[in-house]
């Protein structure tokens, strides 16, 4: 049985499920030039410590935990404005076409909530290819979003069962599309039903 989710399996599992499973039941991991880029921001962001920019209390790399969910994970940022807490997530390029950032914020406010016994309903994802940040509200919509993908995760890697690799856009950009290569499984299965 998984003892605690690793926050960022839920944004992994969001973008692929396949690719969630290669990196957290089998341990298959491949750099490209967007992981490392990301890897270097966040050496970079991650830099433990806290201090203010303006009114606005901010605090770098702390662990994130909660036993409702059984989710554990290192925050890029956390700021405290108005006695409101919200998490910042830092990712390297710029605003997708897809939420698997946002659910990441959502877990990693489901946990400050659960730390700090306060509601949590705003977050942000910075972006650093465009220095923009995103707004994420925390509503009731995603908040049902993530818990759903933290049951699917859970079963993901309690079951170890490989979830079938799929071609779409996505795959473009991934370090491991040659271990998985979509297209090729969807040929020889169109293949095999011809048979």
């Amino acid at each position: 049985m998984t003892e605690y989710i690793p926050i960022a399996a839920l944004n992994q599992y969001a973008y692929c499920s396949h690719r969630c499973w290669r990196i957290h039941c089998i341990g298959d991991f491949i750099d490209n030039q967007y992981t490392i880029e990301g890897t270097s921001l966040h050496e970079r962001v991650h830099t433990t410590g806290e201090g203010n920019r303006e009114e606005i209390w901010q605090v770098r790399a702390i662990w994130l935990k909660s036993e409702e969910y059984k989710l554990i994970g290192k925050s890029d940022l956390i700021e405290l404005e108005d006695g409101e807490f919200y998490p910042v997530e830092y990712k390297r390029g710029k605003k997708g076409e897809w939420d698997n950032d946002e659910l990441q914020v959502c877990a990693q406010a489901l946990c400050l909530e659960e730390m700090t016994g306060k509601v949590i309903n705003t977050g942000y994802v910075y972006y650093a290819q465009t220095h923009q940040r995103q707004l994420v509200k925390i509503n009731s919509e995603l908040r049902q979003q993530t818990i759903a993908t933290i049951q699917d995760v859970t079963r993901l890697l309690e079951t170890g069962t490989m979830p079938k690799a799929v071609y779409s856009p996505r795959c473009k950009g991934c370090s491991l599309y040659e271990q998985c290569l979509p297209k090729v499984v969807e040929k020889v299965g169109k293949y095999c039903e011809l048979d």
